[in-house]
Order: structure tokens, then sequence, then C-alpha cells
């Protein structure tokens, strides 16, 4: 596969993937247009509220003015007044970044992996700049530079987590291909030297050398360790902590289901209108699963000024009409103080196991100080990761009290670093469990001959 075919192949996977994310939303709405306004209604309404859906879930911004027919029908407060719609429905960011990944592997499989990535996103880029620039309207107008850096930068994440992938076989056409055969002829052309540079470009006069830059002083093996087990303990306490979310989450719906039902009978929305709204709430799950990791964290979030929902109780107004948000827990929990032990426990668990891995690899950087400073930092980038995470999954859901939907990012991340910074030094400070009869070679006694028996 050459160059040019890489290229292409790569900027027929951005199109895709774009056409993936606007189709999730655009096809049952086509499907609505048809069987519930009979045709009568301009298709690019359609077209333009699945760009604008998508948009918003890769983070973009929206600017709304609502028409005063449309504000009296609502009867939303402060819905006459221009207002901004700021949260992401992630789950089409999650689908960008896995379709990302996709195309990244793909790219990393070929013979030419950088020219498929650096293919890949630009063409992503321009297709998300002609769909932001294309359908802003009076009524709504998204973020232009939000519209052309978020949704490029959850593709590209993607593409370059999918790029580190490289097959292993020897068959492989790359990894598998010593250097020098790698896209080069068994003989080099006329004119063309062994090296693959041709002649003219030989006899160019060579370019002066650059000075060399001074070089960085290294990092000493101790400090790298602190830094790696930080890194390591921090991520995994982070991971682990959404993924106890994810499954209470799923939990939740098992157990409100018979109101989350309910809630469907009430909107009445029709069968097109319904799998509308599934999607939608399918897009908002994400945004549930790091809500409830702010739930474990303790700050909780608020849907809507006023509001909270919290390990110590649960105080709630008029909520948007999500059939979803019927699992919102009601009340004060009796047993709820108990949901902070998950990012401690769950602290302490990565923050020994990492001690362990650095036990068994035979790391620097045992003595009780850096094993103290390791598992701080490691609460400070679970910190760091579930402030981001809580950031990004909230914002602004409407007019009036709907401004501030989601959890405080800020008192995630500080609540994250301490429950799981205090959590990981108890972990690290742990003494490593020593396999049973484990001995270094230097001190076990050497093996006796064995006694001859017998005669010969």
């Amino acid at each position: 596969m050459n160059r040019l075919t890489t290229a292409l192949l790569a900027a027929l996977e951005a199109l895709i993937v774009v056409a993936i994310g606007v189709g999730v939303s655009l096809v049952p709405l086509t499907i609505l247009w048809a069987t519930q306004y009979g045709l009568a209604v301009d298709w690019l309404v359609f077209w333009r509220a699945s760009v604008t859906v998508w948009l918003l879930g890769n983070g973009v911004d929206l600017a709304v003015q609502l028409d005063p027919t449309v504000v009296a029908a609502l009867g939303l407060p402060g819905a006459e007044a221009p207002f901004s719609l700021t949260i992401a429905l992630l789950g089409f960011a999650v689908l960008a970044l896995f379709l990302g990944r996709h195309t990244g592997r793909r790219a990393a499989d070929s013979p030419h992996r950088w020219t498929g990535v650096l293919t890949a996103i630009p063409v992503y880029g321009l297709l998300a700049t002609m769909l932001t620039l294309t359908v802003g309207t009076d009524a709504l107008q998204p973020s232009i530079p939000q519209g052309v850096l978020l949704p490029t930068a959850v593709f590209a994440a993607g593409v370059f987590i999918g790029a580190r992938h490289r097959t292993e076989s020897p068959e492989h056409p790359v990894a598998g291909q010593a250097p020098h055969l790698q896209g080069a002829p068994a003989h080099p052309a006329p004119g063309r030297p062994a090296t693959g540079r041709p002649a003219w470009l030989r006899a160019l006069p060579a370019l002066p050398a650059l000075p060399r830059l001074p070089r960085l002083p290294e990092v000493p093996a101790e400090w790298r360790s602190v830094l790696a087990g930080a890194l390591r303990a921090g991520f995994g306490a982070a991971t682990g902590t959404v993924g106890v979310a994810a499954l209470a989450v799923f939990v939740l719906i098992l157990g409100n289901f018979a109101t989350i039902i309910g809630l469907y009978e009430t909107v009445q929305a029709g069968v097109m209108g319904g799998i509308t709204l599934t999607i939608a709430q399918l897009a908002l799950i994400p945004n549930l699963v790091i809500w409830a990791a702010a739930w474990f964290v303790w700050p909780g979030i608020a849907v809507g000024i006023g509001s909270s929902v919290s390990p110590v109780g649960t105080v709630l107004g008029p909520v948007p009409g999500l059939p979803l948000l019927g699992v919102l827990p009601h009340g004060s929990l009796a047993f709820g103080f108990l949901g902070l032990l998950v990012p401690v426990l769950i602290g302490y668990l990565t923050a020994f196991a990492t001690r362990q891995r650095q036990h068994r690899a035979g790391e620097p950087g045992a003595d009780r100080g850096r094993l103290a400073l390791t598992g701080a930092l490691a609460g400070v980038v679970a910190g760091i990761v579930l402030g981001l995470l809580a950031w990004w999954s909230g914002g602004a859901l409407g007019p009036g009290r709907l401004v501030d939907v989601g959890p405080n990012p800020l008192l995630v991340g500080a609540f994250a670093a301490l429950e799981v910074g205090v959590a990981a030094v108890l972990g690290m400070l742990t003494p490593p469990i020593r396999r049973r009869g484990a001995t270094s070679g230097a001190t076990a006694p050497a093996a006796a001959p064995p006694a001859r028996t017998g005669k010969r």
C-alpha cells in the first residue's frame, strides 16, 4: 500500500466517522420527518438539528434565542432572554474517541502510519469546520472556534491512542520486515543509489550543521520511579472510581425501570419521538456515570440552581423532562456516607498494587519519604482526572435555574485528591507481599551432588 492509498483511506475513514456521528440522530429524525410530518417540513431543519446535537455532544457551546411563540409554549422562566447550552452529551464524544482509535489502529497497521494519521485528523477538522459554519441560524448558533477545535481534538486523541498500536507478528508488513526493506524495492532503480536518495538530491550542497542544544539533565531513576508510580496509581484510582460509578448507574436503571417507563408514558412522544428521546438519553449516560463518580467522591451534583444530590441528602426542584433522570435518589439515604469508601478503598488498592509492582521489578526509591510522596502525587493525579471529567460532564441545560447542571469540578477535584491521596499514601507505605520461598540467587545454597548408589 503506497502513501496515496493510505492517505485516501484515512480521509475516507474520517468522513465515515463524521457521518456516523451525525447519522446517529439524523436517521431517526428523518424517519420522524417522513412519518409524523408527511415530508411537509423542510428536511434541512432536521439536518441542522442533527449536526447541532453532534456539536453539542463534542463539547461545543450553543447560543440560543427562542421565538416568542416557542417561549409561550414551553413556559420556562427566563426563556425569553438569550441563553446558552453548554452541557455536552458525552456519548457522541465517546463514540468519536472510539472510532478515532480504530482509525489510528488501521493507520498503524499500514506501512505509512503517520501519513494516515496526519491525513485523517485535518480532514476531520475540515469537515467539522464546514458543519459548524453551515448550521447556524438566528435561533441557534454554535461557537465557531469550539466547533472547529473540540470535535477535532476528541477525534485526534482517539487517533493518537490507536496509532500506538502495531502488530508484532513477523508477517506484518512493517513490524516484521527489516527497516531497509520497508516499502523499498529489492534493487534500486537506475540513477538511484541503494540509500534511496536520487542523484540530483545528493548533488545539492549540504546545509550547515545546526548548533547542538544543551542536553537536559537526566532525571534520576528514583524520581522517575516516583512519577511513574504516581501516574499509574492516580489514573488507576480515577478509572476504578468511574468503573464503580458505571456499575452503580446500571443498577439504578434496573432498579428504577418502572419509574423510567412511567415518565416515558407521561411525555407521550410517540414511537419515533420515543426513539429520538432514547438516543438523546443514551448519549447522556456517560454524563450520569461521571455524576455518580462525583456522588461517591462526596460533592455530588446539582440539577438546577438551589438543588443538590449528594450522599448527605437530595434536594430537587423542577427537573428536565428526561425519563432517565428518574434514577436520581430522593430524600436522605441512611447509609449514603458509605459511598465515600469507594474512592478511598480504590485509592488504597491501586497504590498497594503499584508498590507491589515496584517491589517485584526491583525499582529504586523504596524509602518511606519517596513512597509517601508517590501516594500524595497519585492523589493529585486522580483529582485532576476526576475534576476534568466533572468539568466536561456539566454545564447549562437551559434557561433560568437550569444554567447549573452537573458537579462542581473544583470541589470534585479537591475531594478526590484528598481522599485518594491519603489512601494512596497508606497503600504505598504498606509492606509488599513477599512470595513464599523466594530467595536471591546469590544466597541460595548450592545443590549437593547426587549420592552414588548401587553397583556399577
